[in-house]
């Protein structure tokens, strides 16, 4: 198992696979991963934008995670996406990944990681995962993303 800083153009082929095999993701949203997936390869990470892609073999990802600085903080810390293909959940990769992402924004300075999730039925298991992983929730927006999806945010101090 191998973690691999940065995006190769066959990568955006494995967001969209490993994000729509989870089920959680409308189409839209899975185009926008793979729209920041395309940016970071034509400008690189000075858009804010940090992917790591786990590997069982080169090049074929099993998951992947996508992390940046939130504009105009000190030291604070966004992670964007994490997603494990379903055929690969429940191996711990998730928490590889998460820890990894942890481990790169603390050597960048980073203080503190945010991380924003729904609060759907379907979502439970992200959001224990989060608590089981020492975040904390912060606050809940109600109606955020629709009308009954509210959205959890989460932090931690690293």
């Amino acid at each position: 198992m191998t973690i691999r800083r940065g995006i190769l153009p066959s990568d955006i082929a494995y967001i969209e696979k490993i994000l729509a095999s989870s089920g959680l993701f409308h189409d839209y949203e899975i185009k926008t991963a793979c729209d920041i997936g395309k940016e970071v390869l034509f400008k690189g990470e000075e858009t804010g934008y940090t992917f790591l892609f786990l590997e069982e073999e080169k090049n074929k990802p099993l998951g992947f995670a996508v992390f940046g600085p939130v504009p105009c903080t000190h030291q604070r810390f966004d992670l964007y996406w994490i997603g494990v293909h379903k055929d690969a959940q429940g191996k711990g990769y998730g928490k590889i990944l998460l820890q990894t992402c942890e481990k790169f924004i603390k050597e960048e300075g980073g203080e503190i990681m945010y991380i924003e999730t729904s609060s759907r039925e379907d979502y439970l298991p992200t959001r224990e995962f989060y608590l089981k992983n020492g975040y904390r929730v912060e606050t809940i927006l109600p109606d955020f993303y629709d009308e009954g999806d509210s959205k959890y945010i989460f932090s931690k101090r690293l």
